[in-house]
């Protein structure tokens, strides 16, 4: 029986539409030479990896290594190929089991491997589980926090920006700038809360202290909380450069160990993504016991599109990006947050505004491509620029979403403080 090329293995799974070209390492071919989208398999090493993990775990260890390349790829962005990737899933089948039998066997005969993980990537649910980190515990928490934010924080600036703001900007239009959106944001929360000079915030997974910055140029009292020793200094440093040390704080704690209470709001944005399904309702119960009757709360958080939907990140977002993360739908955290006790005023929906943002950060990535190379390796950089990318289409896509819950606590005589309508949209327009 003749071993069988890779351009038949890839006939296994896929129908010959025309767009796509696939180059082998085995002088094979797969589909015309005009389609619009070309990939080369640069060697057997990234079919042990799809064998291995048939799945975003096997392709991202293929691209990291250079296993897998294309024509198409920009150097930091692998955005268009990823969307014409999954055009191609209306001409994927399943593979008959002589054909599928056939490819095993010529996989078999040149030796079963397990070739190694790239040095980049980290630990499986299992080896952390292991090691005593549980998932959401402090000890898991702290981990995985600094596995993910105690990078370089020159890195992080390059794709950023000034802003230094890691979640999703607020557009107006989409020839706003970064930092005018991101701005915008910050402005759209503090509004959202009601929060005016003398008041007290906290602020949960605060990051490297741009709401610290701009809450404390509006004359509230405001203090930050992270796990990340990276992100405490560069916050630290940039309120003692604006001469804002009597007004904003910001602590490396867990935000279960913040011992003051009676805040006048408290905002949560993009920490949620770390909580744990499970553990929303203790979260919101630590929060609401933290808030003064009447006080606010904006929970800002990436959410499954439909409840039916896992919690759990897949094996690439789970090793790579966010060891433990999961989302949930907003109707599922909804649900939660009213029945730990708060009404919940406004709900909004950013979808668009998180792709527009991830476009933002992948175009200053490739700008600064040489420099982001240099500080954390060619693979690593790799990692970010088709983390962002994948981000962004599947925000286009609707697969994810990101909602903000604005919420009350409601005081002896219930929680008829807050205006009739809504008191944040003609702030937000600046």
């Amino acid at each position: 029986m003749a071993d069988m090329t890779i351009a038949d293995m890839i006939r296994l799974f896929v129908d010959d539409t025309g767009q796509v070209n696939v180059r082998a390492f085995d002088g094979s071919q797969f589909g015309p030479e005009d389609a619009p989208l070309h990939l080369v398999i640069r060697n057997s090493r990234a079919i042990y990896y799809l064998i291995d993990h048939p799945n975003d775990l096997g392709l991202a260890r293929a691209y990291l290594q250079g296993d897998i390349a294309s024509s198409e790829l920009v150097p930091g962005d692998p955005y268009e190929v990823l969307k014409r990737l999954v055009g191609l899933k209306g001409s994927l089948h399943r593979p008959d089991p002589i054909g599928l039998a056939k490819a095993l066997a010529t996989v078999a005969k040149h030796g079963v491997k397990h070739p190694v993980a790239p040095s980049i990537e980290g630990p499986s649910r299992l080896r952390r589980i292991t090691e005593g980190l549980l998932p959401h515990t402090k000890a898991g928490d702290a981990a995985t926090v600094s596995y993910h934010y105690d990078q370089s924080n020159e890195f992080y600036r390059l794709f950023l920006g000034p802003s230094m703001t890691y979640t999703c900007a607020v557009f107006n239009t989409p020839d706003d700038t970064l930092e005018e959106a991101e701005e915008r944001k910050l402005n759209l929360v503090l509004d959202k809360l009601g929060v005016k000079a003398g008041d007290r915030l906290l602020d949960i997974g605060c990051g490297w202290g741009s709401m610290e910055v701009l809450a404390a140029r509006r004359g509230i009292h405001v203090l930050g909380v992270t796990l990340s020793k990276k992100q405490v200094e560069w916050a630290q440093d940039w309120i003692k450069r604006e001469g804002l040390e009597e007004l904003a704080e910001v602590r490396l704690m867990d935000y279960r160990d913040v011992p003051e209470d009676g805040f006048d709001a408290i905002c949560s944005v993009g920490m949620m993504e770390h909580v744990g399904f499970k553990h929303y309702p203790s979260y919101f119960k630590e929060i609401l016991g933290k808030l003064k009757p009447n006080g606010t709360l904006l929970n800002h958080q990436i959410t499954r599109t439909q409840s039916t939907e896992g919690k759990t990140a897949g094996q690439f977002i789970d090793r790579y990006i966010f060891p433990g993360g999961e989302l949930a739908s907003p109707g599922e955290i909804e649900t939660v947050i009213q029945d730990t006790g708060f009404e919940i005023v406004n709900q909004e929906n950013l979808r668009q505004h998180y792709a527009l943002t991830l476009h933002h950060w992948n175009k200053n990535l490739q700008d600064h491509w040489d420099d982001a190379v240099a500080m954390i390796g060619e693979p690593k950089a790799r990692l970010w620029g088709l983390y962002i990318a994948g981000s962004a289409l599947n925000f286009e896509l609707n697969n994810i979403q990101i909602h903000q819950f604005l919420c009350v606590k409601p005081g002896k005589t219930g929680t008829d403080t807050y205006p009739l309508r809504p008191w944040w949209v003609r702030a937000a327009k600046r």
